[in-house]
């Protein structure tokens, strides 16, 4: 009996699974692959690291996902390499996929732009185990200097955050809130307002995708809650217990996060194809490859040559579904379609009561407003009616209380550049 065509998914971000969705009636059989079980809501792993959530309130598990799906299969590996000769997908577990249609939704991973210090000392904030790691890190060092009060001038409480996009934003306004709000009750010994929070911007102002309206509207709130902005200076090197910058000034800090910038999932680079900018897989207008038609690229892992797309979840989920179209279109003897990106804004949040929200077109929406807007978008986009319970009801908690639930440190130790 042959075998029906086959679709090969790998990666289980946004735009995986906008693709698998999209396939649901085509006569095809999908496999699935990703390294985890589970699908990760990333633009809440901010509020895991800062234990407003935890991790099971953000991912959803992936079987749970297409259960009722008759045409898919997931297998959970790790993927090691592809052969685009053969149209194989070797994993490290289990033998090789076979393929007709690949599908690169693989995303990216951080990148420390070869800072000396970077891959050894700070935290990337791109999967659950790196938010967990940072959580336990951050309040580690709390209770670490309530044991010995001397480490606090040493920068035990003192966090930098290097890079002012969305991710560092709303992670420095999370961190300084979890400091005054939180902590600063659970650690009544210590002088809790003497950590600091430093944000720290290479380029010239915050969030410099957004307009320059809701730039400064965040560097003002940030500034309010007593969070320090350096702009027009990047990190030049990290040791554990001090951050320097790059016009000279060194900063006390035990605690870097990095979210000063990404590139292309290393095994873009295995397909043998043009790469651009940031190892990302040049793609065509249709989203395939254009020496390897039979695959396809979307989201943080693909490059447009004239209009490279940003890195975020929307790209992503809009090109999923307009792959799954495409492959159906090839099996119904069809052309393929070029993409066309919606762009439907950006938002970011600062802390409570306080968002920035960009529209097409020059609108804006910015303080309780933006924030409410915030919140009722990203309880929409999460997977699950469990998950938007949870997040819902833990928001209001947070929100009443000025509590944080998820602030247990287990007896692993935090890990730096966890895996």
């Amino acid at each position: 009996m042959q075998r029906r065509h086959r679709v090969v998914v790998i990666g289980a971000g946004f735009g995986g699974l906008a693709v698998v969705k999209g396939l649901r009636d085509e006569p095809v059989d999908v496999v699935l692959v990703d390294a985890h079980n589970f699908h990760t809501f990333q633009p809440l792993l901010y509020q895991v690291a800062t234990a407003g959530l935890d991790v099971d309130d953000i991912a959803y598990a992936v079987r749970g996902i297409f259960r009722k799906q008759r045409n898919v299969t997931v297998r959970m590996a790790r993927v090691t390499g592809v052969d685009a000769e053969a149209r194989l997908v070797h994993t490290d577990a289990g033998g090789p996929i076979e393929y007709d249609t690949l599908v690169m939704a693989v995303g990216a991973v951080t990148t420390s732009f070869g800072v000396p210090g970077v891959d050894e000392h700070a935290f990337p904030l791109k999967s659950a185990a790196d938010a967990v790691a940072l959580r336990q890190h951050v309040i580690g060092r709390f209770e670490a200097a309530s044991t010995d009060p001397s480490l606090v001038a040493r920068g035990a409480l003192d966090v930098v955050v290097c890079g002012g996009g969305p991710t560092g934003v709303e992670m420095a306004g999370g961190l300084m809130e979890l400091f005054t709000k939180v902590l600063a009750k659970d650690f009544p010994q210590l002088d809790v307002r003497r950590a600091r929070v430093v944000l720290v911007e290479a380029g010239e102002r915050l969030l410099a995708s957004f307009s320059e309206a809701s730039s400064e509207h965040a560097r003002t709130s940030l500034a309010k809650v007593g969070v320090e902005v350096v702009t027009g200076t990047g990190v030049a090197s990290v040791t554990p217990e001090e951050v320097v910058l790059g016009n000279g000034d060194r900063i006390t800090a035990q605690t870097l996060v990095w979210a000063a910038g990404v590139r292309a999932h290393p095994l873009a680079a295995t397909l043998g194809v043009e790469l651009g900018r940031g190892g990302r897989i040049v793609v065509g207008l249709d989203l395939a490859v254009p020496e390897r038609p039979e695959i396809f690229a979307i989201g943080d892992v693909a490059a447009d040559r004239d209009t490279p797309l940003p890195q975020v979840a929307q790209p992503a989920i809009q090109g999923g579904r307009h792959v799954a179209r495409q492959i159906g279109h090839r099996l119904a003897g069809r052309p393929t379609e070029p993409f066309r990106y919606v762009d439907k804004g950006s938002m970011a949040t600062i802390g409570r009561h306080e968002a920035v929200v960009d529209f097409p077109g020059g609108r804006r929406l910015s303080g309780f407003l933006g924030w409410v807007s915030w919140l009722g978008l990203h309880l929409v986009y999460l997977m699950g009616f469990r998950n938007r319970a949870n997040v819902l009801v833990n928001w209001a908690w947070n929100y009443l209380t000025y509590d944080r639930a998820a602030r247990l440190l287990t007896d692993d130790p935090p890990r730096r550049r966890p895996t």
